[in-house]
């Protein structure tokens, strides 16, 4: 986990620049205290800092890091073949359906409270699945990793959030807290493969267990509590409806992605996830204390802030799963010579976090999105040359470095979008629905792009290196595609906020 170590070196002053999309007022100060912004962080800054980006990365690698030795699991622990998916299913589902309900808990009944025992619920499930012997075992344990994910991820980002004033320093935290989150997820892919060859799967698991008591232990001295002082009532039912409808929507993809978009199971699923978030949004016009006010919903840098972070994940996660599918299936590497494959991937990720901060005080947060999205189509659509023999591994490697970059870019002025301009009291309601875009973008991004694969090996007649290379080449067009409607989207709709007021 080098990329942990690296925290301390890229904490350095931020550049003496102006955002254009902020008033002089917000550059100046805190738009929840009031008070004059500090310029520098702070020791107690580094702390929180360190602390909160662990438990993130953390939560990313556990969105991948058992992909690699999925096989290995099902042999040990007794999983039929085709019930191996629900190990990352499990996960997937739960991580992604009750993130918003938690970004409202967190907000109600304490942020710290809440990170706190969301990283307790880790470590106990992390210890369960590495000693599971049976497949009901494991999987409660997935099931409880991703409540804890869901959890932790909106608690860790609010907290975050309200410890940095908006400006240049919430922007640098964001930017390290998007490179770590987006590298954790290309770390868990060769991490994975690197304990299950030299140690075991088990290991997979029990690595969470030494962060999340470390973090038990620090949270209390370092973290302040922080929660509304007047606690509205909870949004019973549209918890329920939200919940429920984002949990068919990803169950509905993720068969759509295994058997077929005609797949009966999987359109009712994706057709009560519609229904039931139809009904959520009537709900909460109607409510006294709703979960997500509509009016919070219809700002632009909420809304538009949200799908361009829908889009970012779902492209990036989505381009690692076609790119492994190549690496294995056409070049013949092992899955961990295809882990490691992406490790530059996971250095761009950093470097494009790294380098957010200052592209958002030299162009503003929209300009940012929209480079961002216009690097990561170029670089994305140049993996469309791929061939079928080793020598175009070299075009591997640079086109997913410059993606990385560019898709961290993308990231972290999303991240800085969604989250700026609110309240303190309604920070863990944005960062539940920056981290419920982001959730499900990963979970529903794999589907997609594995649907125009198969289609593809299909119509060709079967599965082959070369009708693999060709479903590859024809997802990795749509991913372009999907880069380039981003910023579109992001140009068109998204106003910077000085625009907003007038």
């Amino acid at each position: 986990m080098e990329n942990g170590a690296r925290l301390g070196a890229v904490l350095i002053t931020p550049p003496n620049r102006k955002d254009p999309d902020m008033s002089s007022v917000d550059r100046g100060r805190s738009t929840t205290g009031g008070e004059l912004a500090p310029s520098r962080i702070t020791g107690k800054h580094r702390l929180v800092l360190v602390l909160l980006l662990s438990a993130s990365f953390t939560l990313a690698v556990d969105f991948s890091i058992l992909n690699v030795a999925l096989p290995v699991i099902g042999s040990d622990v007794g999983f039929a073949l085709e019930n191996l998916q629900w190990i990352a299913t499990a996960f997937a589902l739960c991580a992604a359906g009750f993130t918003l309900l938690f970004g409202r808990v967190a907000d109600l009944f304490g942020r710290r409270r809440l990170f706190i025992g969301g990283m307790a619920l880790l470590g106990v499930a992390s210890l369960v699945g590495g000693l599971a012997v049976s497949p009901t075992m494991l999987l409660v344990a997935r099931v409880a990793q991703g409540l804890a994910t869901a959890a932790v991820t909106p608690a860790a980002l609010s907290l975050l959030t309200t410890s940095f004033p908006e400006g240049p320093l919430r922007s640098k935290a964001l930017g390290l807290n998007g490179a770590l989150m987006a590298a954790g997820f290309t770390t868990g892919a060769i991490l994975g493969g690197v304990l299950t060859d030299l140690l075991s799967w088990r290991w997979a698991f029990f690595i969470n267990v030494p962060v999340a008591l470390i973090v038990l232990v620090l949270a209390p001295m370092v973290l302040t509590e922080s929660r509304p002082a007047v606690r509205p009532k909870l949004d019973v039912p549209g918890a329920v409806a939200v919940t429920l409808g984002l949990l068919a929507i990803v169950y509905g993809l993720t068969t759509a992605g295994e058997r077929s978009w005609s797949d009966p199971t999987a359109l009712g699923s994706l057709a009560i996830g519609v229904v039931l978030l139809v009904v959520f949004w009537f709900v909460e016009k109607h409510v006294e204390s709703p979960l997500v006010p509509v009016a919070f919903l219809k700002r632009r840098t909420v809304g538009w802030g949200n799908v361009a972070g829908l889009l970012a994940f779902v492209t990036e996660t989505s381009l690692v799963f076609l790119l492994t599918l190549y690496l294995q299936k056409v070049l013949g590497y092992s899955p961990l010579s295809a882990g490691l494959s992406f490790a530059v991937l996971g250095l761009g990720t950093v470097l494009g976090g790294t380098i957010a901060p200052r592209v958002i005080g030299a162009i503003g947060t929209k300009n940012t999105v929209v480079v961002g999205f216009a690097v990561q189509a170029v670089a994305t659509m140049s993996l469309v040359l791929l061939g079928p023999d080793s020598a175009w591994i070299a075009l591997l490697l640079v086109a997913t470095f410059v993606g990385g970059v560019a898709n961290l870019v993308a990231i972290v002025g999303f991240m800085v979008t969604a989250t700026s301009g609110l309240p303190e009291h309604e920070q863990g309601l944005a960062t539940g629905l920056a981290t419920m875009s982001q959730q499900v973008g990963i979970t529903m991004g794999i589907p997609i792009m594995s649907a125009a694969v198969t289609a593809r090996v299909h119509s060709a007649g079967g599965e082959n290196a070369g009708s693999v290379l060709d479903g590859v080449s024809t997802a990795i067009f749509v991913n372009a595609a999907l880069c380039v409607v981003a910023a579109v989207l992001v140009s068109v709709f998204l106003k910077p906020a000085k625009q907003l007021a007038a």
